[in-house]
């Protein structure tokens, strides 16, 4: 059994799906704060049957430890953590509390129950400014927000976890910039508040909740004047996991760090311009100043994934638009 936290949310659930396809038995565990439970609806629609599903906060320790041995849990998917960068810059305690706290609560009850397997969901926030690009694994560190320092944290942690006892085996898995949504059209991104993420935003545009988009910026030495940064399709992304879920399997002790993305760059102007394709008309945005600590241009060094697990991203930008639209368009449906 697979425990997937933050199973319903964006990643979560899409997650919960491919592993249910794949024939493994899991089981999600949400504690709702930045998910819904309607996703769980949709799952079941989806895969065609019911997935167990368990409220909770990680850091409810004695809860947790009932959920490992209720269900024989034998690994896990950590995807539960708050991810904000503005808002761990005005709430940095509660981005070390849940994000750090919640790592230390979820890895005391595994040893406690002899599951040494995890797959950690981390970020390309930990490299701050990059130095050179592309950025790989081993890329000088200077997250520049509390929420990459307290992924940083997360990834020391795991790190000395390993050394100190042999026989764990974890893969940290730093995302860059997760896009789309399923091609169901059934579950996708559904932010609470104001979108951080550049195409939720530009989908909220299309559903004519937002006036326009706001471009931070459309003078940096980029293609286009505008922001680049490494989009990958949320299916890649998940393949990703996938493949490290059956590489660990395959280990008696591992500790690697695999950076997950496309590999190469898109302006803020290039995806708008891919979802105005896939509405089927040209999207209002107006250009604003450039954000504080914003980068000209970040994207990844994919070459160890590749290596290591055979993965790579395969879908396109206009695929990202053409699936995040088709969810938008069936939100109303719940």
């Amino acid at each position: 059994m697979i425990l997937l936290t933050g199973g319903l949310g964006y990643l979560g659930s899409h997650m919960a799906a491919r592993l249910v396809e794949e024939g493994h038995d899991v089981v999600l565990l949400d504690n709702l704060s930045n998910s819904n439970i309607s996703v769980l609806h949709r799952l079941k629609q989806l895969v065609g049957r019911e997935i167990p599903f368990v409220q909770m906060d990680v850091r409810a320790k004695k809860q947790l430890q009932q959920i490992f041995e209720k269900f024989s849990v034998t690994s896990v998917v950590h995807f539960a953590g708050s991810k904000s960068v503005n808002e761990s810059i005005s709430q940095p305690l509660d981005y070390y509390d849940n994000n750090v706290n919640g790592l230390i609560s979820l890895l005391q009850v595994m040893k406690s129950t002899n599951v040494k397997t995890i797959v950690f969901s981390s970020t390309a926030a930990v490299y701050g400014e990059p130095e050179s690009l592309p950025i790989a694994e081993d890329a000088k560190q200077a997250p520049i927000t509390p929420y990459g320092r307290s992924k940083q944290m997360c990834e020391f942690i795991l790190q000395d976890l390993s050394r100190a006892e042999r026989n764990w085996r974890i893969a940290v898995l730093r995302y860059f910039n997760p896009a789309g949504a399923h091609e169901s059209g059934l579950i996708g991104e559904i932010p609470h508040g104001i979108p951080n993420n550049l195409m939720p935003y530009i989908a909220q545009v299309a559903r004519a909740e937002r006036p326009y988009l706001q471009v931070f910026g459309n003078d940096y030495a980029t293609i286009d004047g505008t922001g680049v940064r490494d989009y990958i399709h949320v299916q890649d992304l998940i393949s990703g996991h996938s493949q490290a879920i059956t590489w660990l399997s395959e280990q008696t002790e591992a500790f690697e760090i695999l950076n997950l993305g496309r590999g190469e760059g898109i302006s803020v102007m290039q995806m708008l311009n891919a979802f105005s394709k896939a509405v089927g008309h040209d999207l209002p945005y107006q250009v604003v100043p450039r954000r504080q600590g914003d980068s000209a241009s970040v994207y990844a060094d994919v070459t160890h994934a590749k290596r290591l697990l055979g993965w790579e991203a395969v879908r396109t930008v206009d695929d990202m638009a053409i699936d995040m639209w088709r969810f938008y368009q069936g939100l109303n449906a719940d």
